[in-house]
């Protein structure tokens, strides 16, 4: 096993990880801000044209939750797999790339 290889995509792995978190947190707080703004102009009865214009902006945030769910589910796969291939090797047993990943993954659990 070459460490080095092994090192680089553990730092390549956690970054997607990271990345993607970041990026559905995101969505996520955009459906929700979406919902709130199109009960709103229902609530006030508002045009048909907004109401379905807030919509669609609803549920393109919902597929989008949808997308970076599955990317994300992915790359915690493919990192997950990384990280058991580092502790098989003794070299990497403290390395800070692997434990920057083992943080990452926890994270991506929770």
């Amino acid at each position: 096993m070459d460490t080095a290889a092994t090192r680089k995509q553990l730092k390549i792995k956690a970054g997607s990880t990271k990345r993607l978190l970041k990026e559905h947190g995101m969505y996520r707080e955009q459906v929700e801000d979406n919902k709130r703004k199109l009960d709103k102009l229902v609530a006030d009865g508002a045009e048909g044209w907004d109401v379905r214009s807030a919509t669609r902006l609803w549920e393109e945030s919902q597929r989008m939750v949808v997308d970076t769910d599955n990317r994300l589910g992915k790359v915690v796969g493919e990192l997950r797999e990384v990280v058991v291939q580092a502790k098989k090797a003794s070299a990497l047993a403290e390395d800070e790339e692997l434990l920057k990943a083992e943080e990452v993954l926890e994270e991506a659990s929770l």
